[in-house]
């Protein structure tokens, strides 16, 4: 599939908003990503703008990992717990998911995020317990909420994070701050396991995905600082995350409404 130039420079461009709100939100890039390659970039398959979007929201979250690590941001264990769950449920929903066809996928994928945007805003006044880590005893919800968290993003093609952020404060209690650190392990993993299985079967377009990952890295650096300050402020981080899933849930369901039925 062959691109023309202009349509390059918009993934760019795409690419650093993704990358920004990677760093801002640990999720949400994937949200974004899919809308920007079809309705902006201009890639006429579905299918290939998600598998391109889940290897460069992949390496995009990796980049922003980094930058949270660094800032004392990433709980380990529960980001490992997490992850190794939802590795085996992204493998599973990827398969399942290239069988549906490219513009429904898209609707469902609208839904979920609405509902998914809708809880967030409810518990918008709930800032976490600081400290919180991964028991045994907590080792059964977090793995469940994995295993599930990982099968939405295979199915849906997408990076996973605006789903492990909540499911990781529902399963174990921790601030956001803390969750959007520790959820770029799963946006990361999710991503390339979905990127995969969609690259095996020809759907990544990889020029397109190279500049997408370019651009994602200077936004990322802002995006992690963003988050940092926001955090600050009681419930203006959940509030904003909610905003952003809710609002592009909004324009992708209307884009693919008449496809879907």
């Amino acid at each position: 599939m062959f691109l023309e130039p202009f349509q390059y420079l918009l993934g760019v461009m795409s690419g650093s908003l993704v990358g920004f709100t990677l760093g801002l939100f640990g999720g949400g890039g994937s949200i974004l990503a899919v809308p920007l390659m079809v309705y902006v970039v201009g890639v006429p398959v579905a299918h290939v703008a998600i598998g391109t979007s889940a290897f460069a929201v992949a390496a995009n979250a990796a980049m922003n990992l980094v930058s949270h690590a660094r800032r004392g941001n990433v709980i380990w264990r529960c980001a490992a717990m997490f992850t190794a769950a939802g590795v085996v449920g992204a493998f599973f929903g990827s398969l399942l998911g290239k069988a549906i066809d490219g513009q429904k996928l898209l609707f469902l994928f609208a839904l979920l995020m609405a509902i998914v945007g809708a809880l967030m805003f409810r518990s918008r006044r709930n800032p976490g317990t600081p400290g919180e880590t991964c028991n045994l005893e907590k080792a059964p919800k977090v793995l469940g909420y994995g295993g599930l968290t990982g099968a939405f993003s295979g199915f849906f093609g997408i990076g996973g994070g605006f789903l492990i952020v909540p499911g990781l404060v529902a399963s174990t209690g921790m601030p956001i701050l803390n969750a959007i650190g520790s959820s770029l392990v799963a946006v990361t993993a999710f991503g390339l396991t979905t990127a995969l299985s969609y690259a095996f079967s020809g759907l990544v377009d990889w020029p397109l995905a190279a500049l997408f990952i370019g651009g994602g890295l200077i936004g990322g650096l802002l995006g992690t600082r963003a988050a940092v300050a926001l955090s600050e402020r009681k419930g203006v981080l959940n509030v904003a995350f909610a905003s952003l899933v809710i609002i592009v849930a909004i324009y992708m369901g209307a884009q693919t409404f008449t496809a879907f039925f």
